[in-house]
């Protein structure tokens, strides 16, 4: 996940090369190109600079929050009183749902609300 999304955030500006990155953030090229291919893992220092870098969370490079880049707190916070306070209430059919159909019913949501608003 963190290769696919440091590639991704770089290839978003325009013009910024593995080379320009890797300089602003003291590295080597063939590091930066490393991580980019998934072959290699930046220490804890290296990923908040990258983080630091293109102003999202270290969760957010590491694939631990799907969290679009571009959401704003707002939409975070809303999408999650709205899951939060639906929770007890999700039934299907008239059966209340086990805890791994509440999580699935919580990505699936998650998913339609960011493309939904991403195109807002």
């Amino acid at each position: 996940m963190f290769a696919a999304r440091l590639k991704e955030l770089r290839k978003q500006e325009p013009g910024l090369t593995q080379a320009k990155l890797a300089k602003q953030l003291g590295i080597a090229k063939t590091t930066l190109a490393s991580y980019e291919q998934g072959k290699r893992q930046p220490d804890f220092e290296v990923l908040s600079a990258i983080a630091k870098r293109f102003e999202v969370t270290t969760d957010y490079l590491l694939g631990e929050n799907q969290t679009p880049q571009w959401a704003n707190s707002k939409d975070t916070n809303d999408l999650e009183k709205f899951l939060n306070d639906n929770e007890g209430s999700m039934t299907y059919g008239g059966e209340d749902l086990t805890e791994e159909q509440k999580e699935q019913v919580r990505v699936a949501m998650t998913a339609i609300f960011w493309k939904r608003h991403k195109h807002d």
